[in-house]
């Protein structure tokens, strides 16, 4: 005879069979008042406040620094990071200066997509014990990038005002940092951003929205658009991959000293410089100008992707640096509160690891936005202290020859520029097809694990991605809490309404909690696309499959979540993601990066990701409540709610004893767009759905409405783990699930 619990799952089966259609619940608040939830004011942008998260102590902060450093990872598109094809490097046109040299570099990033560059090599002074210590230089928002110049007046104007000491240094603050960190000894790679100077691959340095590159066809769509959305691709995703290239260039040069690897920019170039030092440990030591700060995050669309800034800001990203030397500097623009709002911040957090010499901060707010002589002289100081150059201070620059855009350029008559498809859209094209194959290609032993260990690799890789991109986990039981509102008596069962706080996010879930007279131990969780009146037919009336899971001792709990039910007004409803952009209208196509999705989706969550929070904030009250004993715990997925349950499965952990999950064909991939209120972006390249549901094993799951190649594919992540019992997969035809899942208890 069938256990009790086997009756538990034969009743969650026939509730899964049903599909509301006109069904009300109980409310939990007064018609028209909303959820006092945080998550109902205005989404953060990039112009907000963006204070630092503090921990308290310092392992606390090698979570919080993982935790920083895959959000960068993943939102770029570099979680795992692509295969490192052959650089192909080509170093050319030396020309001598005397004391340094300066030498044009180009090589492959991503095969066909060069990086250009300048090369600056000391000439004299001998190499340290490991070889020279390594710069690397991106350059940041100055017209024309690497090839800057400002000509006479305004380098008159800034010697003037103290900025500056020499003409050259004024027309060119760009080649006289690479210049006199070369006459010091180390050698230096200045390297173009996108659309700047050499790299007119891209023609334009942002895009935003193109109809033309919007196409759902591998090899039809560029970095704005749906499907690079669903797989994370953008252009600050290959910029940034570009840095990890051009260190890799610059170390492998040969005669480089792996120990003194220094990056540092100002403008979006300090945007890059806190973000390659952020990901990549063999840079160590990092000087990011006029760009740290709690005010704005950094406009432009090279500064801005996916997932960046959900939960953190430009201090949190800085210090992930941390204990390694960091020094920054602030300016009379958004950074000029720099000593009062991240800098004590920074100081406490290098004190509590030990490392209080190991960072600085120089607050010239007397200028506007630059890199200017004075900023570049803490820099020289910075490096000389903790290079160990030995060189007497103050370091101070010397005049140099300025070089022009003619004699800088890595392209001549025997380099020549490339053309045809290898610019502008199609080349775009081409990487965003490279970049999926190439995550493709990483992802497919891990979605089709054949052995334990490609199972492991899969929790982690997969599963890392999953935790990044929803942002959290399972809540600690303080943080959760639970306002009763009303308690009504019925036939067999109590029915509790109230409201599921979590606290640690201001959040406020209006619930509704069926308790049978004679409960069992057991609560089924249930998501519905209509939320909690998913359960009634009408009135407060359960559904008859609620009936019959009261009447087994099942207790059943739902709940309206994020932008369902009582958390809209009358007759609203939720179809989109809000479309927020950058600030000021777009009315030219120039402006239409204004657009891009990044300016929402990489400061908030996704509305799918709020429901599945949800969810785990439902799960933890159930299981830590103290008035109840609970035994088992059961989610429950209906129709597109069987994504979010997915989700929460992958997340719950030991805390979900059983998820139910009703693919009922769902893909995120066919989505009309990406700002549909399913949208979540990058999670086409972990595997949709798939990848969600590749993350329930070892878990018990419950697998319906699934095609067969999904059914495939599940079955070989529990069959790697040795665990092949624990996965049921149901006939497709609802008239023969029950049969079905009684043939399985029966075994």
């Amino acid at each position: 005879m069938p256990s009790q619990r086997h009756r538990v799952l034969v009743l969650l089966l026939s509730l899964a069979g049903v599909v509301p259609v006109s069904a009300q619940g109980p409310r939990v608040l007064p018609a028209g008042e909303l959820p006092k939830d945080s998550r109902l004011g205005p989404p953060r942008s990039v112009d907000g406040y963006h204070p630092f998260r503090p921990v308290s102590s310092a392992t606390a902060w090698e979570s919080r620094a993982a935790e920083i450093k895959n959000h960068i990872l993943v939102g770029t598109g570099l979680w795992p990071l692509p295969e490192k094809t052959p650089l192909n490097a080509v170093v050319h046109g030396l020309i001598d200066q005397g004391d340094y040299t300066v030498e044009k570099v180009y090589f492959e990033s991503m095969p066909g997509h060069l990086v250009c560059g300048s090369l600056y090599r000391p000439k004299g002074k001998p190499p340290g014990p490991n070889g020279y210590p390594g710069v690397l230089c991106p350059h940041g928002h100055w017209a024309n990038g690497r090839f800057y110049d400002a000509g006479e007046a305004k380098a008159k104007a800034d010697i003037a005002t103290g900025a500056e000491r020499f003409l050259n240094a004024g027309r060119s603050p760009l080649q006289a940092r690479c210049v006199q960190l070369a006459r010091m000894g180390c050698v230096v790679f200045h390297y173009d951003m996108l659309g700047n100077a050499d790299s007119k691959q891209f023609p334009d340095h942002r895009n935003g929205p193109r109809e033309s590159m919007n196409g759902r066809e591998p090899g039809s769509w560029g970095f704005v658009g749906f499907e690079a959305a669903a797989r994370v691709q953008s252009n600050f995703g290959l910029q940034t991959w570009n840095s990890v290239r051009s260190l890799d260039f610059l170390l492998g040069l040969g005669g480089i000293d792996p120990d003194r690897i220094l990056v540092t920019g100002a403008s979006g170039g300090g945007t890059q410089t806190m973000m390659i030092s952020a990901i990549d440990p063999r840079v160590k030591a990092a000087f990011p100008c006029v760009m740290v700060s709690t005010s704005m995050q950094g406009g432009c669309t090279c500064e801005n992707t996916f997932y960046l800034r959900v939960g953190q800001g430009n201090i949190d990203i800085a210090a992930a640096v941390a204990p390694r030397p960091q020094g920054m500097t602030a300016a009379d623009d958004w950074t000029k509160e720099l000593k009062t709002k991240g800098y004590p911040d920074l100081v406490g957090l290098y004190d509590m690891l030990g490392a209080k010499n190991a960072y600085e901060a120089h607050f010239e707010i007397q200028f506007a936005h630059n890199y200017n002589h004075v900023n570049r002289t803490h820099m020289y100081q910075f490096v000389n202290r903790h290079f160990k150059l030995g060189l007497p201070s103050p370091v101070l620059e010397e005049d140099f020859a300025l070089l022009s855009p003619q004699q800088l350029t890595v392209f001549d008559a025997e380099h020549p520029s490339p053309s045809g498809n290898a610019v502008g859209e199609p080349h775009e094209k081409s990487l965003c097809k490279w970049w999926s194959d190439d995550a493709e290609r990483q992802m497919a032993p891990l979605l089709n694990p054949q052995t334990a260990g490609d199972a492991d690799k899969a929790s982690n890789v997969l599963g890392t991605a999953v935790r990044t991109m929803i942002g959290r986990g399972l809540p600690d039981a303080k943080e959760v809490n639970f306002g009763l509102k009303g308690k009504e008596k019925r036939a067999g069962y109590v029915e509790l309404t109230g409201l599921v706080g979590n606290d640690t996010h201001g959040e406020e879930i209006p619930a509704s909690f069926l308790f049978p007279e004679q409960w069992k131990g057991r609560v089924v969780i249930w998501a519905s696309p209509e939320g909690k009146a998913g359960l009634f037919e009408s009135g407060t009336q359960p559904r008859a499959a609620v009936a019959n899971l009261l009447a087994a001792g099942v207790a059943v709990m739902s709940a309206d979540l994020f932008q369902q039910g009582e958390f809209l007004n009358p007759g609203a409803t939720v179809t989109e993601n809000p479309q927020l952009s950058y600030p000021g209208k777009a009315e030219k196509p120039d402006d239409r990066w204004k657009l891009s999705p990044v300016y929402y989706y990489g400061y908030n969550d996704s509305l799918f990701a709020r429901r599945v929070h949800d969810l785990l904030t439902l799960v933890s009250f159930v299981k830590n409540n103290e008035m109840y004993q609970v035994k088992e715990i059961a989610l429950v997925g209906q129709g597109s709610a069987g994504a979010w349950v997915a989700a929460a499965r992958a997340l719950a952990g030991d805390a979900v004893a059983l998820a139910a999950v009703d693919t009922a064909g769902f893909r995120f991939d066919k989505l009309a767009s990406e700002w549909d209120a399913d949208f979540q972006p990058g999670i086409v390249k972990y595997g949709d759905i798939g990848g969600l549901l590749t993350l329930s094993s070892p878990h018990s799951l419950w697998l319906w409405d699934a095609e067969e190649a999904l059914q495939n594919q599940i079955r070989a992540a529990y069959a790697a783990r040795g665990k092949p019992g624990l996965l049921t997969v149901a006939p497709a035809a609802p008239g023969d699930r029950e049969a079905a899942l009684l043939d399985y208890l029966k075994q």
